[in-house]
């Protein structure tokens, strides 16, 4: 049986994981520090569904408690490592850097180290697509330059990047990173967009609109994007012989078995576009509060997913109105609205 070690299975993306690779049979230990970001009663109830299957078993720890992380995957002993967990939320960075720096800068190191220590087989950590920053040239490529991240948020995610990096090329550490396109769906933290849409039409109350409504994102469900991490966990990257043997657009290290893998739906949303199709799921309208573009923010993420789908055969392809559709049914059911 296959063991895998995720951290944040309490959360959005890494609970939906677990689920996936138990359904397939492997063997899950989760490690999350139910911090209180959000509504931890969430939180919980993912726990809770995740722990009715007996391959399932959950630490609650931060990962800066170095420790804790390492005891705790040194007796799993797991085959890989995927690394989720994160303070996340770039608003959220505005007002609280330093928990980034201490939950996405030495948590991630920790996970690092153990990973060193267990010569993993695959480690494999999230990134966002913020570390594209201020790029234009779009859709976003992994092999062009990210160097101007607009917040704290998506400097510690690029941080992390080059981190990896230098494990992968130190000690041989196969390491794939993944950057994440707008993630929505069930069980969705309550932060995003669409959860906080929902919510306040259902309540009759205003939502807020940046950018007076002229932002684009490529929004991708969630369970395709666990879909695209579990057949990523069956492509570990092999440091190549010399640079000569690297695809072109593959963004394979020409020093470290170390690559970067966009996953998204190639698809750029207007974002008035997709409220349109929430209202139309819940046939209301939306009381429309315009404000500017918020500090940080981008007007457009727009992912090139050709190289995911290059090592994997398999690409998101969700249509945000089915995945809101989707959405809506289990916020309706979960909190009976």
């Amino acid at each position: 049986m296959k063991r895998a070690f995720i951290t944040g299975t309490a959360g959005f993306i890494g609970f939906h994981l677990a689920k996936l690779l138990l359904a397939e049979g492997w063997q899950v230990h989760g490690y999350d520090g139910m911090t209180d970001y959000y509504d931890v009663e969430l939180k919980h109830r993912r726990n809770q569904m995740l722990l009715q299957d007996p391959n399932f078993a959950a630490t609650e720890g931060m990962l800066e408690n170095e420790d804790l992380l390492w005891s705790t995957m040194e007796a799993f002993a797991p085959d890989v490592i995927v690394h989720l967990a994160a303070q996340a939320g770039v608003r959220y960075s505005l007002e609280n850097p330093r928990i980034y720096i201490e939950s996405n800068i030495v948590g991630t190191f920790n996970v690092m180290e153990a990973a060193r220590k267990l010569a993993i087989g695959h480690l494999l950590m999230a990134s966002t697509s913020s570390v594209y920053g201020a790029n234009e040239e779009m859709p976003f490529t992994e092999t062009e330059k990210a160097d101007t991240q607009l917040t704290i948020y998506a400097a510690t995610k690029k941080a992390n990047e080059s981190m990896a990096h230098s494990y992968a090329h130190l000690w041989n550490i196969p390491t794939t990173m993944f950057r994440f396109f707008t993630v929505y769906g069930s069980w969705g933290r309550p932060d995003l967009a669409l959860y906080r849409f929902v919510e306040a039409i259902l309540d009759g109350r205003p939502i807020d609109i940046y950018n007076h409504g002229d932002m684009y994102r490529d929004f991708t469900y969630v369970e395709d994007l666990v879909r695209a991490i579990r057949l990523l966990i069956d492509t570990p990257p092999v440091r190549p012989a010399s640079a000569d043997d690297i695809e072109p657009g593959d963004s394979l290290s020409p020093v470290a078995p170390y690559r970067v893998v966009n996953i998204g739906n190639s698809d750029k949303v207007r974002l008035l576009d997709f409220v349109e199709a929430i209202e139309a799921e819940l046939g209301l309208k939306a009381q429309r509060n315009y404000m500017p573009m918020q500090m940080g923010d981008v007007p457009a993420t727009w992912a090139d997913a050709s190289l995911l789908k290059r090592l994997t055969g398999y690409q998101p392809q969700t249509d945000f109105r089915d995945g809101i559709a989707k959405f809506v049914t289990w916020f309706r059911d979960y909190y009976r609205k």
